[in-house]
């Protein structure tokens, strides 16, 4: 109960665990101090190979100390939240409930197909909460007028779609989602009647869709359909075209009602202005121009994001995110709630570790107990003055009951259209603060860690909230290699945060507390484990076939501060993993997709960091495809690796993998045919299973090498050229 008598809209509680959790750590920081000691005590007086060696492998195991004690802090004390959406709808009515605005980004028709994009705009049109509050925009920064056609049909479907969801209760509620997972109805005639006739529009709608994306252009009769479509009059490329806006449901107007005389939510179309001589900022820049349309449509106060892939799999959401929003002892120091990212399309064992468990299920709670998460890019509630620079101040409250806002706006929806568009256009931005302390911020691929930054740094917090059922659903890359440019973006952006003046450490030192500081490094440091991971994975095999020991013998009792901290962590992790609902072989593929993406997607993270440092490069965003070949696809759900193309970061994964398979076959060469078998395995034994352990998780990159024989086998000339560096390496090692 609050300090008033109240109760309370939500309740945060500690995760359970942790005394386990803080012996673990007890005894694995034993054991690591154990290493130190060795290591110090034990350093080489011979070779300067072998001292160069030890020192490299000393500073590598200090490096994941240090990470291991940032890990720490991040999970030291991690808090769930709980909402009491009972106590919210008895303290406000419909009437009293605020304004949301829902902002849908999009940006490539080809990797981003219409028909998903209009899946995510249905389930977002359809919350359970009253339509005339809500206002959907898409951004298009494809300027395509086939997802303008493809969201003309969703606008139609919508007056069926939005009673079908209230009377069914359906969940979820995107129409491809929902039937694809939902049997039809048998127990009730009228109704699976009604179902049936749901599915049948929807799909003619989707054929229909389909039909035009694959034609590429919208045929004459239908382009008189509407007056939007005569904008595309006007533009000569995707890259160079006028702000196009166009208002396709108009919430205020009498007559925008449903099948069943219910009001619909308004609808916005934009594709804000874009001249090939103009930086456009990408995401950032996208939604900035959204957050100042809105302000001239709805200028609702609370603002939720999501990517196009990212359909609404629960359509009590905005209700979750208001007992945050809304409590009255609380709630006015919360800027954004922050949902976790969720998937549908995961394979059993997650092949490329693209749910990352752990960090959705445990270290964003961690952040939350910290002083609150970071910002994630999309799922995302936000008070719609954080966003537009607003600092934090104890006396800002607002008494929603008494407000009871309603839109002002007079302007007719054409009007309005254009006078937005000068909101949109390429200018509009020159000689202001947006993208530097208003909106969202410029000048980094992972714009959404920095603007949330920011925030906190004015003195707000954020919420992490994990509903019972997954609150946002999308869709993860199918093929290794956009899993590692997707990564490689991220952790580029992440690092390139720490380098400038926006480092967590001087930029939040005024308002954010030490713990939530050195939680941001968990993620600005990703990519700094590339060169200790890299150490670890060439120099001990390197050693190996140069005849260096760089641990301790089997036989010495040093060998157990090693053996401890990597068979508890190891053990650890696989409990925590299965614990949070992965599997075995999950917790083993998430394992190997680490190790991968350090030894390449953190690695070029940071060389394009240095070479942006020296002026040698500039950020670019890269959009992750969201459709697969047929046969990609295929091996995929069979959880295939795919290789299938020419990269250089499959020629240093598969360099790696060969070294490591003839460092390992070279280990067990020298323990089979030495006079004293048990001596030498003794000296090199813990050598020789690093070897092994690596080995075993690069058996996927073996096959795919050698073995596989379908178009997704790593491509001849990558096998040819990391055979040729392995075979290099191994005979410099050798002689």
């Amino acid at each position: 109960m609050g300090s008033n008598g109240y109760l309370p809209l939500f309740a945060t509680r500690p995760a359970r665990g942790l005394v386990q959790f803080r012996l673990y750590v007890a005894s694995i920081f034993v054991g690591i101090c154990f290493i130190w000691f060795f290591r110090v005590s034990y350093f080489p007086v011979e070779g300067k190979t072998e001292r160069w060696a030890w020192v490299g492998m000393f500073l590598a195991e200090l490096w994941f100390s240090f990470y291991f004690f940032i890990t720490v802090v991040v999970r030291w004390n991690p808090v769930f939240r709980y909402t009491f959406k009972n106590r919210l709808s008895s303290r406000y009515d419909e009437e009293a409930l605020p304004e949301v605005d829902i902002f849908v980004c999009t940006a490539d028709p080809g990797i981003e197909p219409p028909i998903m994009v209009i899946n995510t705009v249905l389930s977002v049109m359809a919350y359970d909460y009253p339509p005339e509050k809500l206002s959907i925009y898409l951004s298009d920064d494809g300027g395509s007028d086939l997802t303008f056609y493809a969201l003309l049909e969703a606008a139609r479907f919508s007056e069926v779609w939005l009673p079908f969801c209230r009377k069914l209760k359906v969940e979820p509620r995107s129409p491809e989602a929902y039937f694809l997972t939902t049997p039809e109805p048998v127990d009730n005639s009228v109704i699976a009647k009604e179902w049936l006739l749901i599915k049948k529009s929807y799909e003619e709608m989707k054929m229909r869709i389909e039909t035009i994306t694959k034609l590429g252009k919208i045929p004459a009769d239908i382009r008189k359909e509407h007056k939007g479509f005569r904008e595309w009059d006007f533009v000569s490329s995707r890259r160079d075209h006028q702000a196009i806006l166009q208002i396709l449901i108009d919430g205020r107007d009498p007559n925008a009602m449903d099948i069943e005389g219910k009001p619909l939510p308004t609808l916005v179309y934009l594709a804000r202005e874009k001249r090939p001589q103009y930086h456009h900022n990408f995401k950032a820049g996208a939604l900035n121009a959204l957050i100042r349309v809105s302000s001239s449509i709805s200028n609702a106060s609370f603002i939720l994001n999501v990517d196009c892939d990212m359909y609404s799999n629960n359509s009590e959401a905005i209700r979750d995110a208001l007992c945050f929003f809304l409590d009255e002892e609380k709630g006015h120091e919360i800027a954004y709630v922050q949902f976790p990212q969720s998937f549908s399309n995961l394979t059993k064992n997650d092949i490329y570790g693209s749910s990352l468990r752990i960090i959705m299920e445990l270290e964003l709670a961690g952040f939350d107990g910290n002083g609150g998460p970071c910002y994630i890019g999309t799922g995302c509630f936000h008070r719609r003055e954080t966003l537009c620079g607003m600092k934090y101040r104890k006396e800002f409250k607002i008494e929603w009951r008494t407000m009871k806002k309603h839109r002002t706006t007079k302007e007719s929806a054409s009007v309005l259209e254009e006078n937005c568009k000068a909101l949109a256009s390429f200018t509009y931005e020159e000689s202001t603060q947006w993208g530097k302390e208003v909106g969202l911020k410029y000048g980094c691929p992972v714009e959404d860690v920095l603007t949330g930054l920011s925030i906190q740094s004015r003195g707000w917090r954020s919420v992490y909230f994990t509903p019972g059922r997954k609150a946002f659903l999308g869709v993860v890359p199918t093929t290794l290699l956009q899993s590692l440019v997707q990564h490689k973006r991220w952790t580029e952006g992440d690092f390139q945060i720490f380098l400038s003046k926006h480092c967590p450490f001087v930029y939040g030192r005024e308002r954010m507390c030490l713990k939530l500081q050195l939680s941001y490094c968990l993620f600005l440091l990703w990519p700094v484990n590339c060169f200790a991971t890299l150490y670890y994975v060439i120099v001990p095999s390197f050693c190996l076939l140069k005849g260096i020991s760089l641990f301790p013998k089997m036989s010495s009792s040093w060998d157990l501060p090693f053996s401890y901290v990597i068979f508890v962590n190891c053990a650890y992790s696989l409990v925590e993993f299965v614990g949070y609902g992965g599997t075995v072989r999950g917790w083993l593929n998430e394992q190997r997709m680490w190790m991968f993406k350090r030894t390449t997607s953190y690695f070029f993270a940071c060389v394009d960091n240095f070479l942006k440092l020296c002026g040698l490069s500039k950020s670019a965003f890269v959009i992750t495809e969201k459709v697969a070949d047929d046969h990609v696809y295929e091996r995929y759900e069979q959880e295939v690796m795919e290789f299938g193309t020419t990269s250089p970061m499959f020629t240093i994964l598969a360099t790696l993998a060969l070294f490591n398979l003839f460092s390992f076959i070279g280990g067990i060469k020298k323990v089979a045919l030495d006079d004293v078998q048990i001596k030498d395995f003794d000296l090199y034994g813990l050598q020789i299973l690093l070897c092994c352990f690596l080995v075993f998780l690069n058996l996927p990159i073996y096959q795919g090498l050698f073995f596989r024989k379908d178009s997704g086998k790593m491509p001849a000339s990558v096998t040819f050229q990391s055979l040729t560096f392995a075979i290099l390496a191994c005979t410099i090692a050798m002689y």
